[in-house]
């Protein structure tokens, strides 16, 4: 144990480090987002990062990591808090002070927007409640979101039999016409991870989203890897890879932040073993809820009405994870604190172009 601190330690991971994490995953609005790790992550890739925190007798009780980037032909900086701040938001003097913490680094680092999205969950505070802290502490919320808002939780704490059970009877038989058609999952290595970056790219051409440099995955691996919050796992047929999920987990959860799979040899239903090996692999790992991470941003009566037609966005994934039995959560989503209201407009403008 010792040696390994020893290893962390080299790699810039802090005694800080470690206190603000254990912080982060014991909080309930805690995320691999607010992680040390994240933080580290998005810094190799333009950003930049500062953590603001409230103690109360030596120990954490509120804090925010913050990424900051440069906008506007570099003359200002746009600064994010995603899945946070975590505070106790009705503790009013609480929320202030950390708010002014932030506001202080804001302006130290020359930000004209902060943008955070607190991963507070529509069924644990209303509308109106969430409307009326914003009110309060000058935040504009129903803003745009980086991150969705709305996805799929599955509860791990129930037996394997349970969990399968709770699923779709098509994805229970799914699941096991896959180990009937010879697909194995392994857990995976960073050596596999060129291959994982090859189905990514089939992925995201199939499906129509962006893939990221190589070095960013490597990345996000490596840096997981250190604290054991990462498992990368490849449904394969005779050795050939054609599923993967690159999984994360932070406290009781596990993220299900980026997957991919080939064009070939769909019918064998590789996706839903390799996605039924994570969720085994986060109950061993002690979690007790798997993130399918984001379904499109509309009601259930909507995303039930229209997912046999629509495919566009996140609806075309919809259809595959709503077999495995999970709940669909979303937050209060995004609220904005304006600095500069000029950068402000500008900023909304080309959102929206």
């Amino acid at each position: 144990m010792l040696d390994k601190w020893i290893q962390l330690e080299e790699a810039g991971y802090s005694k800080e480090d470690a206190e603000w994490d254990a912080f982060v995953t014991t909080h309930p609005q805690g995320s691999v987002l607010q992680t040390t790790h994240w933080a580290r992550l998005k810094n190799r890739f333009g950003w930049t990062s500062h953590r603001v925190w409230l103690r109360r007798e030596g120990k954490i009780v509120a804090g925010a990591q913050i990424l900051f980037r440069a906008i506007a032909f570099r003359l200002a900086k746009f600064a994010y808090i995603p899945h946070g701040p975590l505070v106790d938001w009705d503790d009013e003097e609480q929320v202030a002070v950390l708010l002014n913490q932030i506001d202080l680094a804001a302006y130290e680092r020359k930000a004209g927007i902060l943008k955070m999205e607190p991963l507070v969950w529509q069924d644990d505070i209303s509308t109106e409640r969430w409307q009326d802290i914003c009110r309060r502490h000058q935040l504009k919320p129903d803003s745009d979101t980086l991150q969705p808002p709305q996805t799929m939780m599955v509860d791990l704490r129930p037996s394997s039999d349970e969990i399968m059970a709770a699923m779709k009877q098509k994805t229970r038989y799914n699941i096991r016409l896959a180990l009937k058609k010879d697909v194995t999952v392994r857990q995976g290595t960073a050596a596999d991870i060129p291959a994982f970056m090859r189905m990514m790219h089939i992925t995201g051409q199939r499906d129509g989203f962006g893939v990221r440099a190589p070095e960013y995955y490597h990345a996000a691996f490596a840096l997981f890897q250190e604290t054991n919050q990462v498992g990368l796992f490849l449904a394969e047929l005779e050795k050939r890879p054609l599923a993967g999920v690159m999984a994360f987990k932070t406290g009781p959860t596990a993220y299900n932040l980026f997957s991919a799979s080939n064009n070939e040899e769909r019918n064998r239903m590789p996706n839903y073993a390799v996605q039924w090996a994570v969720m085994e692999w986060a109950k061993k790992q002690g979690c007790t809820q798997y993130d399918l991470w984001g379904v499109p941003d509309a009601s259930f009566d909507e995303l039930e009405a229209q997912f046999t037609d629509r495919q566009d966005g996140l609806w075309g994934v919809y259809r595959f994870k709503r077999g495995f039995g999970g709940n669909i959560r979303r937050t209060v989503g995004a609220a904005d604190r304006i600095y500069n209201n000029r950068l402000y407009k500008l900023y909304q403008w080309r959102r929206k172009s």
